[in-house]
């Protein structure tokens, strides 16, 4: 009995202590988990000798053959990693394309930095964030040491700038297209400026700010007419054009087209004026709204813009142009001019063969005429549309019940 309550007693003594320890370890405050970013080495910064090197480049640089034979084994381990990603092996394949960007630190700042930008474009396309930081803060590295460097090396920073567009750092790639911008007007090379600018511009289009892309574009655009550079110059105004709709900016949109119109007067070119044109009439529609004043350069534009894709034989366009002039006389409540010009877009529409747009042309006549409480001629809109719905197999139950609602009401 006493034997057995010695053992009892002992196992309790010992439960307590590991309680008691147990307990002390649950109060011990947990280690903080490092930040992902900090746990693996940095891939770019091992310094492991490699076999592919020679000799030590800090020591001495290499020979001619040296850098051609290198620079064959790099393209060699760059191939290798391309076909380990399509293979699938996606950690193998950047871990091969790690060892090749450090390897081209030995061929130089350039083709490190163009390897780079390889390399990073790839990584951010197939959603390796890691690696995309890891090479974003090489390119810092090597923009900091530029930096130091007495002279500006325009080339470095075009390089710089498009491998961070590559990595998608826009913030970064502005920094050095601005810096690069500020040279290249120090020393008046226009070309270079405008090649900057229009990188810039791509940045911000890029990002979807089309403030910024504006305002880039508008100096583009200084820059070729102070240059009489007139096909730049229509390029740019297409751009503007372009972002300034996107942007929601219908009156500078009119200015940017007017130009363009009046560019391709000048140049004899009159193909492009419809759709501009078009294009202006939509513009100035959209400011009637706080502006009804402009709802008469609407119309002009719309009308001018028929006129002149009628006149190039451009029969859709002008059906186009016309059925938005004829929208826009109903909205306005002229019923009599939207059924004139219906029928101008009638002889539009058979110019351009377009049955199914003469069917509906026929259905909007026969809508007006129903509107004026004019039903013969509704009647006999309504029965024309009718005979194309039945050659187009379309439509011929809305045709067949519009001509019974309007047989009834007459």
């Amino acid at each position: 009995m006493l034997k057995r309550l010695s053992v009892t007693v002992t196992a309790a003594i010992l439960w307590l202590t590991w309680s008691s320890v147990m307990v002390a370890a649950t109060k011990k405050p947990l280690k903080q988990p490092k930040p992902l970013e900090e746990f693996p080495v940095n891939p770019l910064e091992i310094q492991t000798i490699d076999p592919l090197l020679p000799h030590s480049v800090s020591k001495q640089p290499l020979t001619p053959i040296e850098s051609q034979k290198l620079e064959t084994d790099l393209d060699d381990l760059n191939q290798k990693a391309t076909a380990k990603l399509a293979a699938g092996d996606k950690l193998d394949a950047f871990a091969t394309w790690n060892r090749e960007l450090r390897l081209r630190r030995a061929l130089g700042v350039f083709a490190e930095v163009k390897a780079l930008s390889r390399v990073g474009m790839i990584a951010w396309r197939v959603n390796n964030n890691l690696e995309v930081q890891v090479i974003t803060q090489r390119l810092q590295a090597i923009q900091k040491q530029a930096l130091l460097q007495p002279t500006t090396n325009l080339k470095l920073l075009q390089y710089l700038g498009d491998a961070y567009q590559q990595v998608r750092s826009s913030n970064n790639a502005l920094i050095v297209y601005n810096q690069l911008l500020t040279a290249v007007r120090s020393q008046g090379d226009s070309a270079a400026e405008a090649q900057t600018l229009l990188a810039i511009a791509q940045v911000h289009l890029s990002w979807f700010d089309y403030p910024q892309a504006a305002a880039t574009y508008e100096q583009l655009l200084t820059l070729a007419a102070a240059k009489g550079d007139r096909v730049s110059e229509q390029s740019y105004l297409q751009e503007l054009a372009f972002i300034y709709e996107q942007a929601k900016q219908p009156e500078e949109s009119v200015k940017v087209r007017a130009r363009l119109a009046e560019y391709y007067a000048n140049t004899k070119n009159a193909t492009e004026v419809p759709a501009l044109k078009l294009a202006i009439a939509s513009n100035y529609e959209s400011l009637a709204k706080t502006n009804p004043l402009l709802v008469q350069e609407a119309f002009k534009n719309y009308q001018e813009a028929y006129q002149t894709a009628w006149g190039l034989q451009q029969y859709a366009r002008a059906a186009d142009a016309l059925r938005s002039l004829i929208a826009l006389y109903r909205q306005q409540g002229q019923r009599d001019e939207a059924i004139n010009t219906s029928q101008i877009l009638i002889q539009a529409e058979v110019q351009a063969t377009d049955t199914y747009g003469l069917m509906n042309a026929y259905d909007q006549i026969g809508q007006l005429h129903v509107e004026k409480n004019e039903y013969p001629q509704a009647l006999e809109a309504f029965q024309k549309g009718l005979e194309l719905a039945q050659q187009l197999n379309y439509q011929q139950s809305y045709f067949t019940e519009q001509i019974q609602k309007v047989s009834q009401t007459h």
